[in-house]
């Protein structure tokens, strides 16, 4: 074809054409388009090759050389990605995929009035949309989808008059959806979902073309329009992850072609309209994670296409209505986290297709339809928590579709043995707490891909078949609290996976099998309660990953063997109720990590070692009922032991309550100490020496109550009260101040929020933390109580991630308390240290998150009364040399006591504490919940979130529930590499659940106990 440029050119040269005179003459004889018309072509081809190159040069270098094709010396319509109409003006504008960088801002969209379709999908194109886009007047298409562009979408897009598809998906976009999108009546597609938006929902009823809504993952708020049922073309909304609240507008039920309805994860409350059931070709509804209310409506029964049902985690009760077993095409049903009672309609026996069958945590009675697997596709099948009666149904024992199956915590009766079958793709299994009999079937060690096998809490029977060692891949096996009987099988060493054997409380005898010390990641070993015998094999110490090992209430006779002492990572350790004899093995005290020791109700004798001084972390001990003699270890442990907890032994002594004193140890002696101010008295009986800890506790209270009320009374003023490890406490106090140089700044290692640090080596070589509080020139009220409130709160708590106390003193001088010593640094000072950053990485911070919240989910959930810090912030949380995180200074920290207020003046770090708290001044677990939702952000972003903090709207109904991943993944540490694959998406996932913290309204937000094994499972 001749190029119609060239062509001109000939002619305007031949005829020096200047006026156009001959501009209507046809451009070749017999032709219809005139000289005029190819001009225009012509000129406009340029100017929309300058437009295109003009952007070019704005783009990244890579960008440029991605785009090589276009130069000035060919035609636009032959560049990658444009497609021009047979005049040669560009129509198609399709560069998706390609990884382009730069902005949009200047792309001449004005050059460009022939357009019909732009796809700039999936690239990097940052910045705002310009206003400029509105001179697209012939566009159908646009999709600027999977972009990082931001700002608000201009309103000029109502000038798209001819736009049948609009794609704006998986940005950063902000800012309300403007009322104009309700101009663009041939809209068909509209697809926003994955930014930011916030404001109400435009009306969208003139849009009667209009099919796809997708205003899912923003943080849309207001409630659905009611006139949103006049788009009676709709084939899907999905409006899930917003701030939507009120009822569900019952004209969703004029949507007589709708095949998906998505409005989950937002606040709905209200019943489910009747109106549903008019809903015949939908297939898919999902209302999970609201807070309706009501019952299911009957009309259910009349969607007799649905495949999948999602009505979980609401507050929906009543009995499941019958006319939902009546849709026979249902692949999905979950139901779980609601309060639906009564029994199951019998109508569920038809579900021919069914795959997913999620009924957990309601009030569900009765038997379990027999023919739940009629269809043989059942895959996944949870009803614990529930009160479900009767037999496993009939049709499980062919189910060989299974994969995760969760009995737990019911009533269900019958015959295990004849119920079950073998099950190849079945992953995970509990049947726990239930009225289940029968034996363990060896067709267990044939379901290869299994994890999990829990039968705890059953009457089950018979011995434990050697078969299961064929399933190779089980890392959790509890069969305690049943009636087994015989040996435990030396078969389970092929279990290499198995970190969890829980086989306590049954009938087992014999001896436990050398061939256990080859599992080399088990960590939790309780073969407690049994009839097992013989000796304790030593081959248990290659299991050196056990943090958990359980022996009591056995017949082990013989010696502790020394190879225990290999276990450098126990922290529980119990032997008590043996037959044991021999003296405890030195090498024990190699246990750095121990917190539990119980050798109770056993028949060891000689001296307990030297070497357990060095068991720091030891918080409980129980050597009672043995013939053991000698000193106590010089520890706190020891020290404040209670008595029934050395009792009856051959004749230990030391500084313990019941015991006398060793004949080397020094008495307790009145000593007067020469000082300028005051006196120092100690009235402490020889025979009481030492107390438990909650006791010098009440004595603190009642000496700080003493000295209020004789303030007129000096000699009262210069009454002292201190108690720190051992009932010599002058002796510890003078060695603290002497190692210390009187509290000397070159000591100090840091500053709480209630007083100053110091490091401080004893005469024992020992080194420990000394927090001393702020002095002040009277007694301070506030300072004491937040003193013996950081000492009540210690005292209930036993937690690897929280810092050990080992005393404390009260003293008009000095009042401190002594902690382990954690030399890791703060997490402040972590971040903050570029290099020290740099090597912080990714799995590193995961697992400091996942501690701090297992120790918080201990105090919140674990101890009675719970416990609130209520000072959660990255100064306050200190690495130990192994990089494990503990949670420190507990002067703020409040104890709920549900017979007693729990209102308090404002503590805390500003940054960190619930915005409430300002207001409302009341403690209650959802404030350190909102502080550990800001420090987790703090750790995956390397820095204090305030940024990203403040652009979440303050209000309730306005507040993100989720924000988009992009917007994470750009938030995250850049001192790190940026992650990929499975750890961006745990990363993602964590930052949301921080974000879920964050919530204005502290009902809102998830409890520790909820987010823990959210964590461990991302982890």
């Amino acid at each position: 074809m001749l190029t119609q440029s060239k062509y001109i050119r000939d002619i305007l040269q031949e005829h020096n054409l200047l006026d156009c005179s001959l501009c209507a003459t046809p451009i070749v004889p017999g032709t219809k388009m005139t000289i005029d018309e190819a001009l225009y072509n012509f000129i406009l081809a340029g100017d929309e090759a300058k437009a295109l190159l003009n952007w070019k040069t704005s783009l990244g270098n890579k960008s440029q050389f991605l785009l090589s094709s276009w130069t000035g010396n060919s035609s636009p319509c032959n560049w990658t990605g444009i497609a021009c109409d047979d005049n040669g003006s560009t129509q198609y504008f399709n560069l998706s995929h390609l990884g382009l960088t730069g902005t949009l801002e200047d792309l001449s969209f004005s050059s460009f009035p022939n357009l019909l379709t732009i796809d700039l999908s999936n690239n990097s194109l940052h910045g705002s949309i310009p206003p400029s886009i509105g001179n697209l007047s012939q566009l159908n298409l646009l999709d600027l989808s999977y972009n990082l562009l931001s700002g608000n979408l201009p309103s000029e897009i109502r000038n798209l008059a001819k736009v049948v598809d609009l794609w704006i998906n998986d940005n950063q976009l902000s800012g309300s959806i403007p009322d104009e999108l309700g101009m663009l009546i041939s809209l068909h597609t509209l697809d926003f979902s994955g930014n930011n938006f916030t404001g109400p929902i435009p009306s969208v009823a003139n849009l009667s073309s209009l099919s796809y809504i997708n205003f899912g993952d923003n943080g849309i708020s207001g409630s659905i329009p009611d006139d949103i049922g006049f788009l009676k073309a709709m084939e899907l909304l999905d409006l899930h992850l917003n701030n939507l609240t009120g009822e569900i507008p019952a004209s969703i039920g004029n949507f007589s072609r709708i095949t998906d309805l998505f409005l989950f994860q937002n606040n709905l409350s209200g019943s489910i309209p009747e109106e549903v059931g008019f809903l015949r070709s939908l297939q898919v509804l999902d209302l999970s994670e609201n807070i309706l209310t009501g019952t299911i409506p009957a009309s259910v029964g009349n969607m007799t296409s649905l495949t999948g049902l999602a009505l979980y985690q609401n507050r929906l009760s009543g009995p499941i209505p019958s006319g939902l077993g009546e849709l026979k095409s249902l692949v999905d049903i979950k139901l779980f986290m609601n309060e639906l009672s009564g029994p199951l309609p019998q109508t569920m026996n038809n579900f021919t297709h069914l795959r997913t069958f999620l009924l957990s945590e309601n009030r569900l009675t009765g038997h379990l339809p027999d023919d739940i697997c009629v269809g043989g596709l059942l895959d996944y099948l949870t009803i614990e928590g529930n009160q479900f009666t009767g037999p496993i149904p009939k049709s499980f024992k062919n189910c060989g579709t299974l994969v995760r199956v969760r009995l737990e915590g019911n009533q269900l009766t019958g015959n295990i043995s004849e119920a079950l079958g073998i099950y190849p793709l079945l992953k995970y299994i509990d049947m726990s707490n239930n009225r289940l009999y029968g034996e363990v079937s060896s067709n267990w060690g044939q379901c290869f891909n299994l994890t999990t096998l829990k039968m705890a809490n059953n009457s089950i029977t018979g011995e434990i078949p050697g078969a299961l060692g064929m399933a190779s891949n089980i890392q959790y096996l509890d069969l305690s609290s049943n009636q087994l009987v015989g040996e435990i099988p030396k078969e389970l060493q092929s279990l290499k996976l198995l970190f969890n054997l829980l086989l306590n409380d049954n009938n087992l005898s014999g001896s436990i099998p050398l061939e256990i010390g080859m599992l080399s990641v088990l960590a939790n070993l309780n073969l407690a309660a049994n009839n097992l015998s013989g000796p304790i094999p030593g081959q248990l110490g290659q299991c050196t990953k056990l943090l958990n090992l359980t022996l009591s209430m056995n017949g082990f006779s013989e010696a502790i063997p020394f190879e225990i002492g290999n276990l450098r990572s126990l922290q529980y350790l119990d032997l008590s109720q043996n037959l044991l004899v021999g003296e405890i093995p030195q090498q024990l005290g190699g246990l750095k990590n121990l917190e539990t020791l119980n050798f109770s109700h056993n028949k060891l004798f000689g001296a307990i070692p030297s070497a357990f001084d060095s068991l720091l972390g030891l918080t409980i001990v129980d050597l009672s009922y043995n013939e053991l003699e000698g000193a106590i270890p010089d520890i706190q442990p020891f020290r404040n032991a209670p008595f029934d907890a050395l009792r009856n032994n051959r004749g230990l002594c030391g500084n313990a309550t019941g015991l006398v004193a060793c004949p080397s140890s020094p008495g307790v002696k009145l000593n007067r100490k020469r000082n300028k101010m005051l006196v120092i008295y100690i009235a402490v009986p020889i025979l009481c020496s030492l107390l438990i800890v909650v006791v010098i506790i009440a004595m603190i209270f009642s000496h700080f109550r003493r000295l209020d009320k004789r303030t007129g009374d000096s000699e009262a003023k210069k009454e002292n009260l201190f108690t720190i490890w051992s009932y010599d406490g002058k002796m510890v106090y003078g060695s603290i101040v002497e190692a210390t140089e009187t509290f000397d700044t070159k000591f100090c290692i840091g500053q709480g929020g209630h007083g100053s640090v110091y490091r401080a080596q004893l005469p024992t070589g020992q080194v420990v933390a000394v927090k001393k509080l702020h002095s002040q020139l009277e007694e301070d009220v506030a300072n004491s109580k937040a003193f013996i409130s950081e000492i009540l709160a210690l005292t209930e708590i036993r937690h690897r991630n929280i810092v050990k106390l080992h005393g404390f003193c009260a003293h008009n001088l000095h009042s401190f308390l002594v902690y382990e010593l954690l030399e890791g640094g703060s997490l402040d000072y972590m971040l903050r240290n570029d290099e020290l950053a740099s090597a912080f990485n990714w799995e590193k911070r995961i697992n400091v998150i996942n501690d701090l919240a297992n120790a918080l989910s201990y105090m919140h959930h674990d101890c009675s009364p719970p416990i609130v810090h209520r000072d959660i912030s990255s100064k306050n949380v200190l690495f130990d040399r192994q990089f494990v995180a503990h949670i420190s200074d507990f002067g703020t920290a409040r104890i709920l006591k549900s017979d007693s207020s729990n209102w308090t003046s404002f503590a805390g770090t500003f940054g960190y504490a619930a915005p409430e708290f300002a207001y409302t001044l009341e403690v209650n677990e959802k404030c350190d919940v909102y502080s550990f939702g800001v420090l987790t952000l703090e750790i995956i972003m390397g820095k204090h979130p305030s940024d990203l903090i403040t652009s979440f709207p303050s209000s309730h109904s306005s507040f993100p529930l989720c924000v988009s991943d992009q917007l994470v993944e750009e938030s995250l540490d850049d001192r790190l590499s940026k992650p990929e694959d499975q750890m961006a998406r745990t990363l993602v996932s964590i930052a949301k659940l921080a974000i879920s913290c964050l919530h204005p309204n502290p009902h809102f937000r998830p409890t520790m106990q909820r987010i823990s094994p959210e964590l461990s499972s991302l982890s």
